[in-house]
């Protein structure tokens, strides 16, 4: 069974081994914890995730964002981060919801489960009438994530799809 739990230090080995494990850049999804040290990630990264949906120790221009790992069962899987609201930059950009699966978990539906599960926490948190993500274009396989998730591709430029989820009528 597949859930999503906020980042913790009650799970700080395995979130360790997992944010370390992953590329620094990914398809755009951007990890400051790569290759850090185990005490980097204890001191800054880890109080970093915890502290950003509180709305703490956030750099000028950015907004608080919820870090939420996906487990089956004792196993870490993907981590999404959901952005709390947009500013312009991420409403023409990134948009709310970013996520990464690790490399032995792809290709298995866990990113099109994470995210519809990502997206149920999201409609209790943002305040826009829809969800604003993007994808880029060398990564078909976000994409399908996405529409399988409701997700439409409301625009695209040269490098990205930018694509849109609408709030259901009934929440």
């Amino acid at each position: 069974m597949l859930y999503l739990k906020e980042a913790n230090l009650e799970d700080i080995e395995k979130e360790y081994l997992f944010i370390t494990g992953m590329p620094k850049d990914e398809c755009g999804f951007m990890n400051p914890g790569s290759g850090c040290t185990r005490e980097e990630f204890e001191r800054e990264i880890l109080p970093g995730y915890i502290n950003h949906s509180k709305g703490i120790g956030i750099k000028e221009g950015r907004v608080p964002d919820t870090a939420f790992f996906l487990w089956e069962g004792d196993n870490l899987v993907g981590l999404f981060k959901l952005r709390h609201y947009l500013t312009e930059a991420l409403a023409n950009g990134a948009g709310h919801i970013g996520y990464e699966i690790a490399p032995e978990y792809r290709g298995r539906g866990y990113a099109t489960e994470g995210l519809r599960l990502t997206i149920e926490k999201a409609w209790e948190i943002i305040p826009e009438e829809e969800i604003y993500m993007s994808v880029r274009r060398g990564n078909p396989a976000s994409l399908r994530v996405q529409v399988k998730n409701g997700a439409y591709v409301h625009h695209e430029d040269e490098t990205h799809f930018y694509t849109r989820i609408k709030k259901p009528e009934k929440l």
